[in-house]
């Protein structure tokens, strides 16, 4: 990534964002580098009214926040039906468990798709910025998605170096909501 951002090539990254909270670290983190479509596709939130308060918060960051390359948001369609059908049997799975894989596959695949179909150069997603969520997995998924003549996926652990801990006080900055649980109904038990 220093190559890129030191020289006058900048690639094109579709991000997927499940919130403003976690895109903040991850924009300062890879806003010099790359120009950015943060794709906000999260069937997982259930609730219209949350999914419509992300969707904003995430707007207004991006308006707020001096970035370095241009940004853009491209919300993804809201479809919890497709969540509730995918989750189907794996009610009672813990957090971290099944569901939560095939959730994160779900999204992943989905901007798989859309970084394909929008021919940008990289794809890769603000999931692993949580401590809650294993970087590792979700890498092993994303680099599984990428095929032939197709973005290629960027394994992050943005949890590393202190990145959770930067996403919060950039939550606290920018007066972010921080929602307590990942969207779905069985999350927020």
């Amino acid at each position: 990534m220093n190559l890129w951002r030191d020289g006058d090539v900048h690639p094109s990254l579709l991000l997927h964002s499940c919130c403003a909270p976690c895109s903040s670290y991850c924009l300062t983190y890879l806003a010099d580098v790359f120009d950015i479509t943060l794709y906000f596709y999260n069937p997982n939130i259930t609730e219209k009214s949350e999914y419509d308060l992300r969707l904003a918060e995430l707007e207004r960051l991006v308006r707020e926040m001096p970035l370095p390359r241009k940004v853009t948001v491209e919300p993804g369609p809201w479809d919890p039906d497709r969540f509730f059908e995918m989750a189907k049997g794996l009610e009672d799975a813990p957090e971290r468990g099944a569901r939560c894989v095939k959730c994160y596959t779900m999204r992943l695949e989905e901007t798989a798709r859309v970084a394909h179909e929008m021919k940008t150069d990289f794809f890769a997603t603000t999931l692993t910025l949580s401590p809650l969520k294993d970087a590792r997995v979700i890498n092993s998924i994303g680099s599984r998605l990428t095929q032939e003549g197709s973005a290629t996926y960027l394994e992050t652990d943005f949890k590393k170096n202190g990145g959770y801990q930067k996403s919060i006080e950039l939550s606290k900055e920018y007066g972010l909501y921080r929602q307590n649980y990942c969207g779905c109904v069985y999350s927020r038990r």
